[in-house]
């Protein structure tokens, strides 16, 4: 750890708990908006898929690849990134799996939803099971956002904002019938709030890990983190936010989201070129 900043420390604990705690702004636009502003959650859910793609198959592959074969050779190095990667996508995959559908977070509710009624103990028990979900879900995200902010903050920035554009969303999914089974905004509000507390829950095991087991942030501990969050970020682009882009827009809406957030990584790559 002697060779890690405690400035780069703070920075990616701030920003994995900014990531995290996002679901309650999708609280507050639940009981603040009257209707679902389908055209523009879809753009956003397509930007924020297409800025992870990019920084993840265009950057941060190839940095996990750099430094694993620094250790290994070119070979072994890009064999080991092969590795990490796939491995970051089995274990989201298996988070996933092992969560129901009709409990999984990423089924998003509207926010007119509120207005449709039903048995308030089935929602009640829908949007405490949601929270759980979400928390399940976002602690890979939590640990893989912070361990970028750890290696490389300028990775983590757009990590962390894309995150926290999907994040969005979920905490409708976890606010809406919370609201309409109690009817108390507050109560709704901090559950859906409290839910995202697992992404900096997440950073944090991902700093003792590294603290009590690593004496230093070496080159191979940086790419296989690297590898497994570039995994990572790629399935949850692919599984959650394009399907979930396209079902609450036209399809062509959530491609521009895309194709506009991997154009706005690929310009502030540049300039730091």
């Amino acid at each position: 750890m002697d060779n890690i900043a405690v400035e780069n420390i703070i920075l990616a604990f701030g920003l994995t708990l900014f990531a995290g705690l996002s679901t309650g702004i999708g609280s507050a636009i639940a009981f603040f908006a009257k209707r679902t502003n389908e055209k523009l959650l879809a753009v956003s859910l397509g930007f924020s898929a297409g800025v992870m793609i990019y920084v993840s198959l265009v950057e941060i592959f190839q940095k996990a690849k750099a430094d694993l074969s620094s250790v290994y050779g070119e070979f072994d190095g890009t064999a080991y990134t092969i590795a990490a990667f796939f491995a970051g996508i089995l274990l989201i995959a298996l988070i996933d799996k092992l969560i129901p559908n009709y409990e999984n977070p990423h089924e998003i509710k509207n926010i007119e939803d509120i207005n449709e009624k039903q048995k308030s103990e089935k929602l009640m028990r829908m949007g405490i099971l949601s929270a759980l979900a979400i928390g399940i879900h976002n602690f890979p995200e939590g640990m893989a956002t912070f361990m970028a902010g750890l290696a490389d903050p300028y990775i983590a920035l757009p990590i962390a904002v894309a995150i926290a554009i999907h994040n969005i969303p979920e905490g409708i999914a976890v606010s809406v019938p919370i609201f309409f089974a109690t009817g108390n905004r507050r109560k709704a509000f901090w559950l859906s709030f409290s839910s995202g507390l697992a992404e900096p829950v997440g950073a944090l095991i991902g700093f003792l890990v590294i603290y009590l087991f690593f004496d230093s942030f070496s080159p191979a501990l940086s790419g296989i983190m690297f590898g497994g969050v570039a995994g990572i970020m790629v399935f949850i682009s692919l599984d959650e936010l394009l399907p979930t882009a396209e079902e609450h827009g036209e399809h062509h809406w959530a491609i521009y989201g895309m194709v506009a957030g991997m154009a706005v990584m690929a310009v502030s790559l540049l300039m730091f070129i």
